[in-house]
């Protein structure tokens, strides 16, 4: 049978079950050459990360998975958060800097702070969005990744931008992600856009993840930073229990954005 990688079976599971909402192991076995056994186990696992249900004989879309990958009703949750996180990584930045942002809708929440910001910077990114918002900055020099549009969505993807990034000294990169968790660090649910933001992740100096406290202590598909590559997590101010201090103990640094201050 023809050698999947585990990452590669999941995301052709994903795309079947955007399309059909349903769909049986026997017909998905046949279909990507995969033995059945392999997908219970994937299957399995991806329902353990609430991305399906499990039925007999095969599994359903949950009703919530379009919900969080569509870029536009992403971007249109928690974005009081999303502000005041955005507006608490500009005390990060000076004149000068080169700076990475993601294709995510907290980047792009950044990318709007910094529109009416006066400030001297080169901005390399993912996002048609993002470079959008800031072209017209007299002093923000954007670079805009190659790649693959992503369909129903305003992001790049695949490995066409990786050379630039050889080229290029980035001061700070600012990602965010579907989930985090200490075990997994960042992870998405794309597994091609995956691959470009390892790219990204290894060609910075420092990283910093913006996340809502929706993100924390959950799991997506693949990962793309591990804790260890993980610099700074600004985050808003309901966080769980205890983990500012789980946080510290992997030597990650965290800035706490209120929404309620200015």
């Amino acid at each position: 049978m023809k050698k999947m990688f585990a990452p590669e079976r999941r995301k052709t599971i994903m795309e079947k079950l955007t399309d059909q909402q349903r769909i049986t192991i026997k017909e998905l076995s046949k279909e990507i050459q995969v033995s059945e056994a392999t997908l219970r186990t994937d299957l399995t696992k991806m329902e353990e990360e609430g991305l399906l249900t499990r039925t007999h004989g095969g599994a359903i879309l949950n009703d919530h998975h379009d919900t969080e990958t569509s870029f536009s009703i992403r971007e249109s949750k928690n974005r009081v958060e999303k502000s005041a996180i955005a507006i608490k990584a500009t005390e990060l930045l000076s004149n000068g800097q080169c700076i990475m942002l993601d294709a995510s809708s907290t980047a792009l929440e950044l990318a709007r702070v910094l529109k009416d910001t006066p400030i001297r910077l080169t901005v390399v990114t993912s996002g048609i969005n993002t470079a959008l918002e800031l072209h017209h900055h007299p002093d923000i020099t954007v670079i805009l990744l190659g790649g693959i549009v992503k369909r129903g969505s305003y992001s790049l993807e695949g490995s066409l931008g990786v050379n630039i990034l050889s080229q290029i000294h980035i001061d700070i990169m600012f990602t965010s992600a579907n989930g985090f968790s200490l075990e997994s660090g960042l992870t998405d649910f794309n597994v091609y856009e995956v691959e470009l933001k390892k790219a990204m992740v290894n060609a910075s100096k420092k990283v910093v993840a913006l996340l809502d406290h929706t993100k924390m202590n959950k799991r997506s598909i693949a990962s793309f930073a591990s804790t260890d590559l993980i610099d700074l997590i600004i985050t808003d101010d309901q966080l769980p229990d205890g983990y500012v201090a789980k946080l510290s103990e992997h030597q990650v640094d965290i800035l706490i954005a209120s929404p309620n201050s200015k």
